[in-house]
């Protein structure tokens, strides 16, 4: 299972990164979706929010990522209604570390690979969590990426990356990590979409999409 899974991730076709900033938390991604070598759709939205003040990034099998994002929504729905307050951000990201670990050791013949970057703000400040595909989590305080095209994103936070930047300096940063990516790796790529999670919620601050004309 351990070789199987690693061959696995390392194929997963997209860009996504998160970036911890001054205050909040820049989401973005790609959006192409492949299946192996074949462009299955260029209009993705891989950045979803799951709460007021929650937001994640997708990377892995399609039906497993659109299963636990149901499930880790309502259960923030449901945790809400109970305590009568907003969900604290490790709470929520542990919570759905749980689910993901549960997936992957559940039998099945075709085992369900996924990889979410969870940002957060709640009255501690901003948070930002990798959830790997085998249920470990990890707080990041600067940034991450996840897919095939994360290493040429690295590339660029490591000589770009500074603290406390203001919001846009961050998500010009997160243009052009992603767009890194998208000018190298084949299985990234149609567009750009950027998230800024903050005390003020959940907000998408840039969207482009590109088209190419082969016939050209």
């Amino acid at each position: 299972m351990g070789e199987y899974m690693e061959e696995n991730i390392m194929k997963t076709g997209t860009t996504t990164i998160g970036l911890v900033a001054k205050d909040f938390i820049v989401l973005a991604a790609d959006k192409r979706a492949t299946a192996g070598n074949f462009i299955a759709a260029k209009k993705v939205d891989k950045v979803l929010q799951v709460a007021d003040k929650m937001a994640l990034t997708t990377a892995g099998s399609v039906s497993d990522i659109q299963l636990l994002v149901k499930l880790i929504k309502a259960e923030l729905n449901l945790r809400n209604l109970r305590t009568g307050r907003d969900n604290n951000v490790s709470e929520a990201a542990n919570l759905l570390a749980g689910i993901v670990y549960g997936n992957i050791r559940r039998f099945s013949a075709i085992p369900g690979i996924v990889h979410f970057i969870f940002a957060g703000v709640d009255s501690t400040g901003p948070h930002l969590y990798d959830i790997y595909p085998d249920g470990s989590i990890t707080e990041v305080d600067d940034f991450v990426t996840s897919g095939s095209g994360g290493s040429f994103a690295f590339g660029v936070f490591d000589s770009q990356y500074k603290k406390d930047m203001k919001e846009s300096e961050a998500v010009e940063l997160a243009i052009r990590a992603v767009n890194a990516a998208l000018q190298r790796d084949s299985a990234s790529g149609d567009g750009i979409d950027v998230v800024v999670v903050s005390n003020s919620g959940v907000k998408k601050v840039y969207k482009k999409e590109i088209s190419i004309n082969l016939s050209k």
